[in-house]
């Protein structure tokens, strides 16, 4: 997949990033113990992100963002008491009010492609959308709510 092409082909209110380094990628795996799926990794690898410029808004994370943001949420144990163990999610992008799209994760291997959204009011967790492409047009093209 190209994957700036395929959202050039769905919008042309997008910027892109340098592509992130393949060592950085690994470093960020190992920091956060989960082995990305392939399709997270060929798009770092070919852009580190991705913005929606008409609203200054991700729709997926830069490899320093997915580390910085899946770092803090495990980190926090103000979470532990009312929140499922982040851990067991790899998030890569945000609603914009506090709720994550991400990949679920199980001993650091995410099994499948499947994207899921998790509640920041009441911690659900809510299967979205079978991939990473599949959630890019969704959620560009109003496909996806929450």
């Amino acid at each position: 997949m190209k994957w700036i092409n395929f959202i050039k082909s769905i919008s042309v209110d997008c910027k892109f990033y340098p592509p992130a380094r393949e060592e950085e990628i690994i470093r960020i795996e190992e920091k956060l113990q989960v082995q990305f799926p392939d399709e997270l990794k060929d798009f770092l690898r070919e852009t580190d992100g991705v913005t929606y410029t008409a609203y200054d808004l991700s729709l997926v994370w830069s490899a320093k963002l997915i580390q910085r943001e899946n770092s803090y949420m495990c980190g926090q144990e103000c979470f532990e008491a009312f929140h499922m163990p982040f851990d067991s999610m790899l998030f890569i992008a945000d609603a914009g009010n506090g709720d994550l799209f991400g990949y679920r994760v199980n001993n650091g291997v995410i099994g499948k492609r499947d994207i899921y959204v998790w509640n920041h009011e009441d911690n659900s967790t809510t299967w979205v959308v079978h991939s990473l492409q599949s959630f890019i047009d969704g959620w560009y093209n109003g496909r996806i709510s929450i």
